[in-house]
């Protein structure tokens, strides 16, 4: 857990927001800044700037292992961030002939932009390889329950019936386009970050330009046209595509936590992974349940959903504090650029954990469907009464059709009866309803929840040809345009 104890998810924590393989801490962000020095390295060497060999030499040093993340913390405050320090350390671990190649006509800014960008890199790809997982089982989802009939609640009020497959189709809808705004981000707008004190690279003269083309194709970034120090638009789109990750997932984890309510209990988190190999809980077998709760023996926590909604609530916060960093004086900010970079590195963990908890809350979600027939039932035909003043307008008029129906629920809510017997036992409705050529089958019918689904199941094969599209186009390397 040492990868993941860092400010604001301690290794207490740690197993809620920064679940995942999503490495984001202390170790990770000091080998993307060796990365980046050595990245430097072997580009000024390709340009024909520093002696052969000296990429060779400053990348094999530097590795995190060889430094210590404490010291370097400790010299940061001296210059307002650990590079310098870190450039000195390198500097001193590698022959003397390939010394000069490190750091060379790079601030600490280049350093740290690009160690960002790195970072970000290597954390969206674990992002998009659990949300992908999220998304098949969410597919999954959608394609068995394309004719199990649930009631819609609008306003957290029963509405008229729908499918749990397009719930779950809608669920995968927002999941897909976020996945392919990450990806886009990812592969257009991770860039490198090389202009020297103000943006001129002045100690590499002409050949400035090219040895940021080199740096960028060692690095696996994108090249930017200029140098983008006070530039920030790179880091709130970042910032904007893990936020919008975040509110997807967070849409389906509080859909889940209303629909596994024990008086709705139509969904439930299935029992989770066993206690960590090793821990107190796994050698003595007495590790808490998932779900569980320290007072109620009886409970089943939906603690997936929560987790996730735990994580995702941070985002909006985060995403707020990248926007007003944006905001950066002349060639290089005071203050503002510094401010990104703990926000930043929180929304990567934090979009992570939730991407994680995702996956394997869709992959084990269970489906009562039993309950959701139940749940319909028990409504007495009220969620139809659009269905069947649809059926009386053509006669009787929109108007005249509302106020019919409408009189016939209040009528059944009061006396406790379904919607069908008020209509066609109530003397004065039946009468009315017979002289308008409607029949008791007619009513039947319209009371029935199959035929009041409208394009359900069209858009849950919208939904689910979308998805096998978008899988393809990211498999081959696209990004959503």
């Amino acid at each position: 857990m040492a990868e993941h104890e860092e400010p604001g998810a301690p290794g207490l924590f740690g197993g809620v927001f920064a679940r995942g393989d999503a490495q984001t801490g202390d170790t990770a962000w000091l080998q993307a800044m060796l990365d980046a020095e050595a990245g430097l390295a072997r580009a000024l060497e390709r340009a024909g700037l520093v002696p052969a060999g000296s990429g060779a030499a400053v990348t094999e040093a530097a590795q995190a292992g060889n430094f210590d993340v404490a010291e370097l913390g400790e010299l940061a405050p001296l210059t307002g961030n650990p590079v310098p320090a870190l450039a000195r350390a390198l500097a001193r671990r590698v022959p003397t002939a390939a010394a000069g190649a490190v750091h060379l006509g790079a601030t600490s800014q280049d350093i740290m932009d690009t160690a960002a960008m790195l970072l970000a890199k290597r954390a969206i790809d674990v992002i998009l390889a659990d949300l992908a997982r999220a998304a098949a089982a969410a597919a999954g989802l959608a394609d068995a329950h394309r004719s199990t009939i649930m009631i819609g609640r609008t306003l957290l009020q029963q509405a008229v019936p729908v499918t749990f497959g397009l719930v779950a189709a809608g669920w995968l809808t927002s999941v897909d386009e976020a996945r392919a705004g990450l990806a886009t981000v990812s592969a257009r707008r991770l860039a490198v970050q090389f202009g020297g004190a103000a943006g001129t690279l002045a100690p590499l003269g002409d050949d400035g330009p090219r040895v940021v083309a080199l740096l960028a194709e060692e690095l696996g970034l994108a090249q930017p046209v200029l140098p983008w120090h006070t530039d920030r638009l790179r880091i709130i789109d970042l910032a904007t595509a893990l936020a919008r990750v975040t509110a997807s997932l967070g849409k389906i984890a509080r859909d889940v936590t209303l629909l596994a309510q024990s008086e709705i209990a139509e969904v439930g988190e299935g029992s989770g992974e066993p206690a960590p190999p090793g821990s107190q809980g796994a050698r003595d077998g007495a590790s808490p349940r998932r779900g569980g709760s320290s007072a109620m023996p009886h409970k089943h926590n939906p603690v997936a959903s929560i987790a996730i909604l735990g994580c995702t609530r941070q985002a909006p916060g985060l995403l707020a504090t990248l926007v007003a960093c944006a905001e950066q004086e002349l060639q290089r900010a005071a203050g503002a650029w510094h401010a990104e970079w703990e926000p930043l590195t929180a929304l990567l963990r934090l979009t992570g954990s939730a991407a994680s908890w995702a996956a394997e809350l869709l992959s084990s979600l269970v489906v009562d469907t039993s309950r959701m027939a139940a749940n319909l039932a028990a409504t007495k035909g009220l969620p139809l009464a659009e269905h069947v003043t649809s059926l009386l307008a053509g006669v009787l008029g929109g108007a005249q059709a509302h106020d019919l129906v409408a009189e016939a629920s209040q009528r059944a809510v009061s006396a406790g009866l379904p919607l069908r017997d008020v209509l066609l036992a109530v003397p004065e409705l039946e009468g009315r309803l017979a002289s308008a050529g409607i029949t008791p089958e007619q009513i039947e019918s319209a009371l029935e929840p199959s035929g009041y689904l409208g394009a359900a199941d069209a858009f849950v094969a919208a939904a689910l040809k979308a998805h096998e599209a978008l899988d393809a186009r990211l498999s081959q390397g696209g990004q959503d345009g």
